[in-house]
């Protein structure tokens, strides 16, 4: 089946399980690279922990700038599929690729850069600082390959080939559980590396990540294909794709934002809180970023129809998803609840950690279901062409209302007030959000 009668004629249902399993299944693998590594490294002591906790922000936003042309680039292909302009959808492949090459290397040369002043800003442990910049100091390799192969997995998913991406990140992080205890513990012939094995481990397996999906972009029959004839850099075109993918790199790059204002509260009170956030930040982005995956499979679904204008299809994705979106969401929550201690045990948890990392996990995780609706919301809104009002509802989730409302509730009732700012402010934002929807007209004609 094209993928023009698979987008328009497809029964939504179909379309969604086809379109949203596997870049489900893609973002479990993507987000498992942090929390597999924080699980052999958190064996190594507190010390190493805390120093991959406090890299998280930093390969967050490394990741997040991968996101940001990925989906940019994701949206504008499949615009362009629906208007059938196919020359114009391989022209973006090409600037896709392009684009990643070289702000990945841009970013990786930036990162090496400020690593060490950023690690000095947040701690005095020397211990800390040195696991930190030795993990850095490879990690910040992984950019390149990172970021090409996601935007190969969102110029495939454009087209509705959803299988692709899934295998070669599965390959990836296949790789990288296999030789991170390799690595890191010296197993066999394998050098004893500690931390660095950790990271080298990650960037070895995005790489092998990159080469696949190369492979299956350039030497593979599919819908889009990288072409140099008649291609030019556009600058409007670029522009475009900074544009699109905006508001997915709002939501995935506050995340980064938010752990270090975070960490900026609990460096006053223990290295170990600061272990503990990292660790629970990984396994509830294991969560949050799964169901995105389900929300990203939506996005080219409503952008296709809406570029299309079938208005039904449109519609009946959106309900369709946010409901999908909301049983995942309370399925993590419960898991998360019901399990906390067991859940923490996984990062090597001392007595002290969990006695006060219990009821943060459970009370951090009221928030899931509200965070899954209003991320729904905005990715409708990016998907018709309504930016400023996605980033807005971000923006209030992750960066000011969430900082209001951390420093209020830090100061009202300590610690604890810092692990209530999460599910009290993603309540209020999905109110927000719905406000939003709610008021735009072509909702209101459904």
């Amino acid at each position: 089946m094209s993928t023009e009668n698979k987008m328009s004629k497809l029964s939504v249902n179909k379309l969604i399980i086809q379109m949203s399993l596997p870049p489900l299944f893609s973002m479990f693998l993507q987000y498992s690279y942090n929390f597999i590594d924080s699980i052999f490294i958190a064996k190594l002591g507190e010390d190493a922990l805390a120093a991959v906790s406090l890299s998280f922000p930093i390969t967050t936003l490394m990741n997040s700038l991968s996101v940001w042309i990925g989906v940019g680039v994701n949206v504008m292909i499949a615009g362009y599929l629906g208007k059938k302009e196919n020359s114009k959808a391989n022209s973006t492949v090409t600037l896709g690729l392009l684009l990643s090459f070289l702000i990945g290397t841009l970013v990786n040369i930036i990162i090496l850069l400020t690593t060490k002043p950023y690690y000095e800003a947040f701690t005095n442990n020397a211990a800390i600082l040195e696991y930190g910049l030795e993990y850095m100091s490879i990690c910040a390799f992984m950019q390149v390959p990172n970021m090409v192969h996601i935007s190969i997995q969102k110029m495939l998913q454009a087209t509705g080939n959803m299988l692709a991406p899934m295998w070669f990140q599965t390959a990836g992080v296949i790789f990288n559980f296999v030789f991170d205890p390799l690595l890191i513990f010296g197993i066999g012939p394998f050098p004893k590396m500690g931390i660095s094995g950790a990271a080298l481990a990650t960037v070895l397996g995005f790489t092998l990540s990159m080469v696949i999906s190369l492979i299956m972009l350039l030497f593979t029959k599919q819908d889009v294909k990288f072409t140099i004839k008649d291609f030019h850099f556009d600058f409007k075109m670029i522009g475009t794709v900074f544009a699109y993918g905006l508001p997915s790199f709002i939501m995935n790059g506050l995340g980064a934002f938010m752990v270090t204002f975070v960490n900026i509260f609990l460096v006053t009170s223990s290295d170990l809180a600061v272990a503990f956030f990292g660790a629970y930040f990984k396994v509830q982005q294991l969560i949050v970023m799964t169901v995105n995956g389900l929300i990203q499979g939506c996005l080219p679904i409503m952008r296709f129809n809406y570029a299309a204008k079938e208005q039904e299809r449109l519609k009946q994705t959106f309900y369709k998803g946010t409901i999908i979106t909301a049983i995942m969401m309370i399925l993590g929550m419960i898991i998360i609840f019901a399990f906390p201690k067991e859940i923490l045990n996984l990062f090597s948890a001392s007595d002290e950690m969990l006695s006060f990392g219990i009821p943060a996990v459970r009370i951090m995780s009221l928030g899931f279901l509200f965070n899954g609706l209003s991320t729904m919301i905005a990715t409708y809104a990016q998907a018709t062409e309504k930016v400023f009002q996605s980033i807005v509802i971000q923006i209030l989730r992750q960066g000011v209302l969430l900082f209001f409302n951390m420093w209020l509730l830090n100061n009202i009732f300590g610690m604890t007030g810092i692990w209530l700012s999460f599910p009290i402010t993603e309540s209020l934002v999905f109110f927000i959000a719905l406000f939003i929807i709610m008021g735009k007209k072509e909702v209101k004609s459904y």
